[in-house]
């Protein structure tokens, strides 16, 4: 499983051990990445009993080598910013990773979509320059075999950088206003991704069952 970002509201601690609660009964892997409404000292404390997640420094970044296809988590979240962040030395990161292993099926996964999505979600990255420099690198790096979003509580599937970039929707009830489809904002949606192959992945939207 992987929660693309705010996983909690206010990135307080005891919203986190309710989450990590919410997660036990989870059987399958799972993997986080940093929202804007996240804490990644809170969230680093709160999962410090996995793997994945690095220790220290400025990032959350992290790759998980475990299966046939790459997994690839990108921070792209800076304290007290809402919109999205990738510097130079994001770029770096990223371009190291993807360059270790090029012919090895990649997914990388990321909380703010480096670009627009109607009235949704316009200008979301700080600097929009960081946006098209993370799209441009992504682009020479064809073993890319997608890009999973979170922040715009929206389902969307576009071509990007060469690859198929999907933005998940909320996993709670989306009551914010403006929303006008009801049963999207009734019944709370998730994304299951099936490799069909190691470069062939295919991705549909589900609604949760049973929700009322």
């Amino acid at each position: 499983m992987i929660f693309t970002g705010d996983t909690v509201q206010h990135g307080l601690a005891d919203e986190y051990a309710q989450l990590r609660e919410l997660l036990t009964p989870l059987d399958a892997p799972l993997y986080v990445v940093p929202g804007n409404r996240d804490d990644k000292i809170a969230m680093r404390a709160a999962f410090d009993d996995q793997a994945f997640l690095p220790e220290d420094g400025d990032f959350l970044h992290y790759v998980v080598e475990d299966y046939a296809l790459r997994l690839v988590a990108l921070d792209s979240t800076s304290p007290g910013e809402r919109k999205g962040v990738f510097c130079p030395e994001r770029l770096a990161w990223l371009d190291a990773v993807l360059n270790d292993q090029p012919d090895r099926p990649t997914l990388l996964f990321i909380h703010h979509p480096p670009f627009d999505v109607d009235d949704h979600y316009l200008g979301g990255y700080r600097r929009p320059e960081e946006a098209v420099a993370l799209t441009n690198l992504v682009s020479r790096h064809t073993q890319v075999v997608g890009l999973l979003c979170g922040h715009v509580h929206w389902p969307v599937e576009r071509d990007w950088a060469g690859t198929t970039a999907h933005i998940m929707p909320s996993v709670a009830v989306d009551v914010r206003k403006g929303v006008d489809e009801v049963e999207a904002r009734e019944r709370p949606i998730y994304m299951l991704h099936r490799l069909a192959d190691p470069t062939d992945l295919d991705s549909q939207f589900r609604m949760v069952a049973g929700t009322p």
